[in-house]
Parts: structure tokens; sequence; C-alpha cells
């Protein structure tokens, strides 16, 4: 009998985790800007948001390496790693044909610049209205 209790908690335990999980996933309402880069640039070379939050996800079309995303406010000094929005960067180099995707990035009105120090990309501009 007791091993049907303790059968019966664990299951329970996990299927009231996997639900608090499902929600915070709902809860989370940002919107995914899909990038692609090819050798030596962005195949986008602007974007126009409004305020919100956001996933980039980042696509390595056929570069031959890995790849990343740096996104700053514009008119601070891109090659400072402190001016970067750290949240924006993917969760892990963009390897040869394959995605990859950042946590989820609060963007306010402004202008911001994105680029790729590993293809590496001139810097493109993003209008936050």
């Amino acid at each position: 009998m007791k091993k049907i209790i303790t059968l019966l908690v664990i299951a329970l335990t996990f299927t009231l985790t996997g639900n608090a999980q499902d929600s915070m996933k709902m809860k989370t309402k940002a919107t995914t800007v899909s990038l692609e880069q090819t050798a030596g640039e962005f195949t986008q070379k602007s974007l126009n948001l409004k305020e919100g939050d956001y996933i980039f996800e980042i696509a390595n079309k056929n570069v031959g390496h890995q790849v990343g995303f740096v996104l700053v406010p514009k008119g601070k000094d891109a090659s400072q790693p402190e001016n970067h929005i750290s949240t924006a960067y993917v969760t892990k180099a963009v390897e040869n044909n394959t995605k990859e995707t950042s946590k989820v990035t609060n963007l306010t009105k402004g202008e911001y610049i994105y680029f790729c120090p590993l293809n590496p990309t001139p810097q493109y501009t993003l209008t936050v209205e």
C-alpha cells in the first residue's frame, strides 16, 4: 500500500510541476523575431518593432562557421560588452545550418543596432516605436 501511495504522490508532483511550467510559458507573450545570416550579412537590413517582449531566433544559412547576435542601444559603444543587451544573445553560438534563440528581451521605444561579431556583419538598425 505504501508503494501505491508513494507512486501516486510522485505522479501528482510531476503533473503539477508540468502544469506550472506550461502556465509560465503561456504568461510569456514574447514575439519571436526570426533573422537569418548568410556569409557576411543579415538578410534583414533593418527592423521596426513595437514596444514589448521579444525572442530573437537567429538562423545560420550556410555561413560555414558559428554565428551570433548582439543588440546594443544606438549611440552606445558596441565594442564594449557592458553596453550589449545580454538577454538578446543567443543561448549558444549558432552552428552552420541551424537556428538558436535568445532569452526574452524587453524593448522600449528607441533605436538599437544589431550585428554579428562572429560572421562579422555590418551594424543594422532596429527601431522600436
